[in-house]
């Protein structure tokens, strides 16, 4: 501990800066100040962000990238990720501390968050040895070979956010490199820092540079890059607006039909039924609510509780919640950091307003310290009639609790699925048909049961929605890298040069017999 303290005292003096990158060269453009979003008089760095007028050269680029990358054999392409681990290993002091300082998050989310990066790029890599090196043989007649193999689609856009800046960021990045294609990157505006870091990892790695552009900007770079009709794809993680505005602007080209692979948000639930273990829920619900800020797409929203257990429940839930610290998120002691702006912060603020005149709220963490100047919120409990009171996902620590009679459970299920979202859903019950009867109704891509319902592991729990909640496959799952990429089938009619080699072989064999 000591020495990583001593390390991040070393970085707290470093300057640290992000530019466009295309091809091997550097473009600035507008210059944008990235404060600590814990301390807003904190200056992490500097951004320029690119014009717009830059795409058309950047896509130019990325053809080339692509043609250059898609050559190279599957197993080199993994070797190249399996080394841009090794960079981030051994570059993990940085990240962990930039993702502290540039996202707010806490000490141990930081390190989390570069150690799934390490685990998409691995398993991403082992995935494109197994599916993309060799081809899949298919049967055919005699005299006929048919193989089956994936190559890549052609340039990706791939569009992450900033409350994971650096696992998305590169497990995107990862899944269309493994596949073949070339990206262009934009990340949030508000990670650009670390993401131009991780950028330069994947390219001392051994990516070529035109194979991987990065184009730091806001909203209108992103447009741009979407819009573009020499682009093949889009692999995008955010907000459900953002990601339907996307499948219109694809949708609307003169151009080859983009793909679009996108993970959004969720109104999340978890049920809990008379036999559950209320210090036990306690525990997994205040993980799953507030842990990052409540600012993971798999957080809960909303809890439904039996009403024969809610008063203990709500109870402990509040004397949990007392014991929660809110602080500097770079402090091993802090349990809640800052929300990433201002303009979230005053969304949640007007959120609890809005909510508490139809509901009521249950209690509330301490005030974080007056002396702390960011973009804190202290996390809170609402009590309201049903999950129909939220017109949308609620990006931050309020959790909403309902109580619900047993009778009502088909009630529940159905006015979650209502909602049409359909991301994580958490069941607590001690009851095996209780848990299997909620898991076949509830419309959920990911379900946990008896346990938190946050934290996905790469390769155990693949991680992804349907609905509003998103596209599929799962990332960090096992189909993943194969919508990144196109099938090509290969039929040769071996009869044609003079018989079927394989029948030869094996007369010869059964001769020498």
């Amino acid at each position: 501990m000591r020495s990583l303290k001593a390390s991040f005292e070393a970085l707290k003096d470093q300057t640290f800066g992000a530019t466009a990158i295309v091809g091997r060269g550097k473009h600035n453009a507008k210059s944008v100040t990235i404060v600590d979003p814990a301390a807003r008089g904190r200056v992490v760095g500097t951004v320029e962000f690119a014009d717009a007028d830059l795409v058309p050269s950047t896509i130019d680029t990325a053809r080339e990238g692509f043609a250059l990358w898609n050559a190279i054999p599957a197993a080199q392409r993994a070797d190249t990720l399996e080394r841009t681990a090794e960079c981030l290993e051994e570059r993990h002091v940085e990240l962990t501390y930039l993702c502290v300082r540039e996202a707010g998050k806490t000490l141990r989310d930081a390190h989390a968050d570069v150690r799934e990066a390490v685990d998409f790029l691995r398993y991403y890599a082992d995935l494109c040895r197994q599916q993309f090196a060799e081809p899949t043989t298919l049967p055919g007649p005699t005299g006929e070979r048919n193989e089956l193999s994936f190559t890549g689609r052609g340039v990706f856009v791939c569009i992450s956010p900033w409350n994971f800046p650096v696992a998305i960021y590169t497990g995107q990045i990862a899944a269309a490199l493994a596949a073949g294609n070339s990206v262009v990157a934009k990340p949030a505006e508000q990670t650009c820092l670390v993401a131009a870091v991780i950028t330069e990892l994947f390219h001392d790695a051994g990516v070529p540079a035109p194979s991987l552009g990065f184009m730091p900007g806001d909203g209108a770079i992103g447009e741009a890059l979407v819009g573009n009709p020499r682009i093949d794809g889009v692999a995008f993680t955010g907000s459900t607006d953002t990601a339907q505005r996307i499948n219109r602007t694809l949708a609307a080209r003169n151009a080859p039909i983009a793909v679009l692979i996108a993970e959004t948000g969720g109104l999340n639930t978890m049920i809990a039924d008379s036999s559950a273990l209320p210090e036990q829920l306690v525990m997994d619900v205040i993980e799953s609510a507030f842990n990052s800020t409540g600012q993971r797409c798999s957080a809960l929203r909303v809890l439904y509780v039996q009403d024969d257990i809610a008063p203990r429940t709500i109870e402990l839930l509040a004397g949990a919640m007392d014991e929660m610290v809110i602080g500097d998120p770079l402090k091993l002691t802090t349990d809640i950091g800052p929300v990433i702006d201002q303009p979230a912060l005053e969304r949640l603020e007007e959120h609890l307003a809005s909510i508490a005149m139809v509901g009521r709220v249950l209690h509330r963490c301490r005030s974080p310290d007056p002396d702390l100047d960011g973009y804190y919120f202290a996390p809170a409990l609402v009590e309201i009639d049903g999950i129909e009171r939220l017109e949308h996902e609620v990006f931050g620590p309020i959790l909403h609790l309902v109580r619900y009679s047993s009778d009502d459970l088909d009630h529940v299920i159905a006015a979650i699925n209502a909602r049409g979202y359909g991301l994580t859903v958490g069941i607590h019950s001690r009851i095996e048909t209780q848990v299997e009867y909620i898991r076949q109704r509830v419309r959920a891509g990911n379900c946990y049961v008896n346990r938190n319902m946050i934290g996905a592991v790469v390769g155990s729990q693949p991680f992804g929605g349907m609905g509003l909640s998103g596209t599929g496959p799962k990332a960090g799952g096992p189909h993943y890298l194969l919508r990144f990429a196109t099938e090509k089938t290969y039929t040769v009619n071996s009869a044609a040069v003079g018989g079927n080699a394989t029948l030869l072989n094996l007369a010869g064999e059964r001769h020498r017999r």
